[in-house]
């Protein structure tokens, strides 16, 4: 773990580094915003769930008792499934605003090119519509019981910690100034207990909300077989990406050795020819080609070293993707913050790709958002390695640009997700997320 700003500061010692990387990553589930979207979001599932149980029940009352009255109660009871289509619907919204998963739709064939009598059967006997009419049946008993948890766990927490602020209301409401407040010591450790118990809550919360998506991803995603084939459909259209992503660096770097070094290495090649001719007749005309070859040689060798560095930085390897990254901010011309936390080093590749993503949003930087510092974070959260580039221009980034398309691609072939959020004004956000399983 590394942090730094424009300019490097003191190297702390190790015991300090450790301290703080500890510390760090105990109180970042605390105050990260994943966790309060997390919070928001397991609480407001038993309202949404109160609300689906109760239609599903009226609806499916009404169809059943009336259905023995000329069949009028199947047209409530259809209703009743189409409606829980279009919560499941909802649902994946909801999912999608508060904690970022976009759950796949899962196929159901209404088209309207079939007779009505078959779109209703087809909604009828279609497997999503009953995994989907079975979530609207569990999403409140799941709520209630994934809200209570949360609720317990946070008030037990936070009651703790207010434990002194408790005794000093007794202190000053209930007995004079001058009398002790009985249990002083114990409130005092309950409040450090708290405190300590404080990432628990906040890890409590995130392992609900797991469980909540991996939940809702089999009724209300495609699920099964359907969820395989989506992959597949996904890994088909990542591994065309990637090979384009490839053949544009490939012809990249042909088109850089073909404009640079090569007519480089040319006329040296033709100065040094000159300069054998004329060693003998002009020893001092041949002096001064030779030293413009030397100067040429140094001009080639310069563009070599950058052409290697583009394709893959030699620091990267030695030093790993702190170093690299510190180097890409130094010669930044805006004033570039540098946070880097990764604990066990990531594979190389995971580090070549995090990399380029930094070099490509330093590189807009410089050229486009016309700000006046930028920021640059990457963590690495069990086996994701999140890279986060934050600057205060003037936005408008393009996601569809070539720059950061052809990260978006290259991130797609590792299973990797690239997010731009910038809007006119700024600031722009560049997030990207990589899978890094040693």
């Amino acid at each position: 773990m590394a942090e730094r700003g424009p300019v490097a500061a003191m190297p702390l010692a190790a015991p300090q580094r450790r301290t703080r990387g500890l510390l760090r990553r105990a109180a970042e589930p605390i105050v990260s915003a994943e966790t309060w979207l997390a919070v928001i979001h397991l609480m407001t599932g038993a309202i949404t769930g109160a609300v689906a149980l109760a239609g599903v029940i009226a609806l499916t009352a009404i169809g059943v008792t009336t259905v023995w009255f000329f069949l009028a109660g199947l047209p409530v009871l259809v209703t009743m499934l189409w409606l829980c289509l279009q919560f499941g619907r909802f649902e994946r919204a909801r999912f999608a605003l508060l904690l970022g998963v976009r759950l796949p739709t899962p196929a159901v064939d209404l088209s309207s090119g079939a007779p009505l009598w078959q779109r209703l059967w087809r909604l009828v006997a279609d497997r999503a519509t009953r995994r989907q009419f079975g979530y609207a049946v569990i999403r409140c008993p799941l709520g209630f019981a994934e809200g209570f948890l949360v609720t317990a766990a946070w008030s037990f927490v936070l009651t703790l910690l207010g434990l002194p602020l408790f005794s000093w209301w007794l202190l000053h409401h209930q007995w004079h100034d001058s009398a002790p407040v009985p249990y002083l010591g114990e409130m005092f450790a309950g409040a450090a207990i708290g405190l300590l118990l404080l990432p628990v809550a906040a890890q409590l919360t995130r392992g609900l909300a797991s469980l909540d998506i991996a939940v809702a991803r089999y009724l209300i995603g495609p699920g099964g077989s359907t969820d395989q084939t989506e992959r597949i459909t996904e890994l088909e259209q990542s591994r065309a990406r990637v090979v384009d992503a490839a053949e544009a660096e490939r012809r990249r770097i042909e088109r850089d050795l073909h404009d640079g070094a090569q007519q480089r290495l040319v006329s040296l090649a033709m100065n040094l020819g000159r300069a054998k001719a004329r060693f003998a007749d002009d020893p001092d005309a041949a002096r001064e080609i030779i030293e413009q070859a030397h100067t040429e040689a140094k001009e080639a060798l310069a563009e070599l070293r950058n052409l290697v560095r583009g394709v893959h930085p030699p620091v990267l390897a030695d030093r790993g993707l702190d170093a690299a990254i510190s180097g890409l901010a130094a010669l930044c011309p805006v004033p570039v913050t540098v946070h880097a936390d990764t604990g066990p080093r990531p594979p190389a590749s995971a580090e070549a790709i995090a990399y380029f993503v930094v070099a490509e949003a330093l590189t807009n930087v410089a050229k486009h958002a016309h700000a006046s510092r930028a920021d640059v974070s990457v963590t690495r959260h069990g086996d994701v390695l999140r890279v986060l580039i934050r600057d205060d221009g003037v936005g408008g980034a393009d996601p569809r640009g070539q720059g950061l398309a052809g990260l978006a691609d290259r991130l797609a072939g590792v299973d990797g997700r690239l997010s731009v959020r910038s809007p006119a004004g700024g600031p722009t956000v560049i997030e990207a997320e990589l899978p890094c399983r040693s």
